[in-house]
């Protein structure tokens, strides 16, 4: 019965195409529609800035991606995507010249930690060696009765809690808290806020249980491998076909939309509900990126050889500076030293860049819709820990709020994480439909939905499930 089904997904981000995956599986005839010449939304690899440098246009760095229930189940590897792991996953460093480094090994994690690292262990061992279950958990809608309810109970009893508050109770140095900061400041929540130590104790676990690895060749080839699998089951993927209105794509039983609340409203107008489309109205965006890719003459000359270890490099100093510079973005101001997030690839992929020569990604986080130049106060970090760095620099592609949105329109403001994320949207998101709408055959998955932001196309692969139900029935 599924084969006579026609089911279309509008936007061919990762979400979108794992909704798409999950359609074709079960035998619909499936057609997604991109509006940009390029499929992947934020998982795109494009030549920023000079020609032979591969850039990531959104994400770069992939724990989720590589411990997806779903991407894993499929053979991406048969398809070009490799992953590559950096020695180290992630290292921060210091004034004083040296950094620490979160080790994949949670046991060498803990040497490095010295004194926290039984506390550190204590914290991501269980979550990290049970990643299959506890992953399953968090990367889903809430649920009344879970399926491991212990291991989720340890995790919430943490996970509610603010990071600066769990870093204090935790950890005795200054170096494991601001390291520990670091990782939950990519929630784009203030350290103070309850659910900000969630970020850190997930993605913390996940470099211990599947690492931080980068793409080989980019971003680019997570979203082609994934193109690639569609086409041997028989979906199409339109690229440069933008959809204003559902009504202009034709007849199909059931239409995925992996685009934002406030694109739906525009896409959808009056097949949705009044009420339904108030609420969507309402949903709320967080901080957005200020984003610069670089074109280098050679590897960053950090001071700490740590760093040289590392993929993803934190620039921030201490957990109280890591702490100000989010607590700035949340309340609509600049940070003066803000917390800058660096991915080095071309370390340990010399495909990105030609030979001898490298590239770096940075952004930070700025207001929503910020058009303040962040700029000088973003590079003014990278100096402080790799002084001559702008000497390096053959090219930059600088990418603000405005730009982000204009290059992915799911981006609004900026907002790379399809939403705030605090208590009041984390649970219900971005209605209590989740990825139901008023209209029995349009169904809403982005990252506006649970499990949220994030390459894991889990908001895409649960949406399309529904529909699947939905379907049978």
């Amino acid at each position: 019965m599924m084969a006579k089904r026609r089911a279309c997904v509008i936007g061919a981000g990762q979400n979108g195409l794992a909704a798409a995956a999950v359609l074709a599986q079960a035998g619909l005839h499936v057609d997604v529609f991109e509006a940009q010449p390029q499929p992947g939304g934020c998982v795109r690899t494009l030549e920023l800035t000079l020609s032979g440098f591969l850039h990531d246009v959104g994400s770069a760095v992939y724990p989720l991606a590589a411990g997806s229930p779903f991407f894993s189940a499929l053979p991406l590897q048969q398809h070009g995507l490799r992953w590559i792991h950096s020695p180290a996953a992630l290292a921060h460093p210091f004034d004083d010249g040296t950094a620490i480094t979160l080790e994949r090994d949670l046991n060498e994690a803990a040497i490095v930690l010295g004194h926290d690292g039984a506390a550190w262990r204590e914290l991501m061992g269980p979550l990290a060696e049970q990643w299959p279950a506890f992953s399953s958990e968090i990367l889903r809608p809430l649920r009344v009765f879970p399926n491991h309810p212990f291991l989720l109970a340890r995790f919430g009893f943490h996970a509610l809690r603010s990071a600066n508050g769990l870093a204090a109770a935790k950890f005795r140095t200054e170096r494991a808290r601001a390291l520990f900061t670091g990782i939950a400041a990519h929630s784009f929540l203030s350290l103070d806020e309850q659910l900000s130590a969630a970020f850190g104790l997930v993605l913390g676990a996940a470099a211990h249980a599947v690492g931080w690895p980068v793409a080989q060749g980019g971003a680019q080839s997570l979203t082609s491998a994934l193109c690639a699998w569609l086409t041997t089951h028989g979906a199409t993927v339109k690229t440069s076909t933008p959809v204003n209105r559902l009504s202009d794509v034709g007849d199909y039983d059931v239409t995925l939309c992996d685009v934002s609340p406030r694109q739906l409203v525009q896409m959808a107008g009056a097949r949705l509900s009044p009420t339904y489309r108030r609420k969507l109205e309402a949903y709320r965006y967080g901080p957005g990126a200020f984003k610069v890719d670089y074109a280098l003459t050679q590897p960053i000359p950090w001071k700490a050889t740590e760093c040289r270890r590392g993929a993803t490099v934190h620039l921030g100093g201490t957990a109280a500076e890591i702490s100000a510079s989010e607590s700035a973005a949340r309340k609509g101001e600049h940070a003066e030293r803000p917390f800058v997030l660096l991915v080095q690839p071309s370390l340990f992929d010399s495909t990105r860049a030609p030979a001898g020569k490298h590239t770096a990604w940075a952004y930070c986080h700025v207001p929503n819709g910020s058009t303040f130049d962040m700029l000088p106060r973003l590079e003014a970090q990278i100096e402080r820990f790799a002084p001559g760095f702008r000497e390096c620099v053959l090219a930059r592609s600088v990418l603000p709020p405005a730009a982000l949105q204009a290059m992915n329109a799911n981006l609004i403001g900026g907002d790379i994480n399809g939403g705030a994320v605090d208590l009041r949207q984390f649970a219900f998101r971005p209605t209590r439909r989740f990825y139901a709408t008023s209209a029995r055959d349009i169904y809403l998955c982005s990252a506006s939905t649970p499990p949220g932001g994030g390459v894991h196309g889990m908001c895409g692969y649960h949406a399309a499930n529904l529909a699947l139900a939905r379907l049978s029935r």
